[in-house]
Order: structure tokens, then sequence, then C-alpha cells
């Protein structure tokens, strides 16, 4: 399989800070799944169905997969065929690109928040 290298996306800032109940929940899913293991980022995604898949990154010698990448992973092997929206906790001020790429696979417009280590929303990407 041919190596694939994914743009970061830079994330626009926050104009209206408020989340609906179901996106915040996502949020506090992404920040659980990041501090339970002290991961670099965590992710949560929401089907079609309303069911959420949280994840954490995954940095091992031999594996390597980002939060949002893991979460989409879980959500399509349990039988997701569309995502509604997703949302990442991370320190950094881009959503990595390699994530954005797996959301996109399953959806072309849901939501992709972003928040810091807080909760606080940082932005959302389209």
């Amino acid at each position: 399989m041919p190596d694939q290298t994914f743009a970061a996306v830079a994330v626009p800032g926050a104009g209206d800070t408020s989340l609906s109940a179901e996106d915040a929940k996502l949020v506090t899913l992404a920040r659980s799944s990041r501090a339970r293991v002290g991961a670099a980022e965590g992710a949560a995604v929401r089907d079609q169905d309303g069911r959420t898949y949280a994840a954490a990154t995954v940095a091992l010698p031999h594996l390597s997969v980002t939060a949002l990448q893991l979460a989409v992973a879980q959500a399509a092997a349990s039988g997701a065929t569309r995502l509604e929206a997703a949302a990442v906790v991370t320190e950094s001020t881009e959503l990595e690109g390699a994530g954005h790429a797996a959301v996109r696979d399953l959806a072309a417009g849901a939501p992709i928040h972003v928040a810091g280590p807080s909760g606080t929303l940082t932005g959302t990407v389209q």
C-alpha cells in the first residue's frame, strides 16, 4: 500500500462557542479518552443512528493511529455508513490531516469540533 500524506487543516477561530448537547457530549467523550491514557489527542464521532465512538491516539513502535482515525475506524467497523459530527481534543492549533480525511470518507460536510484540553472549543472545521 502506498504511503499517503494528508495536510493538516487550520482550525478557524470559534466565533460561536456554543455546541448542541449532542456535540458537547462528543467533546466530553474525547476529553475522557485522552485523559484516561494520557494521549496526545482524544476524539469522538457520532454516526447516523446517534451512536458514539471515542478513541485516543495510539503511538506504538509499529502502529500509529490518530485519535480521529481510530474513532472513525470503530464507527465503520460497527456498520456506520455516515457520520453526523466529530470532535477532537488537542493542544494543537491545526486538525491533523489523516483524521480529517477519515471523517470526510464517511461525511463530506459533518462538522469537526476542535477543543483544547480543558474542553473549550477552539474552532470547527466544516
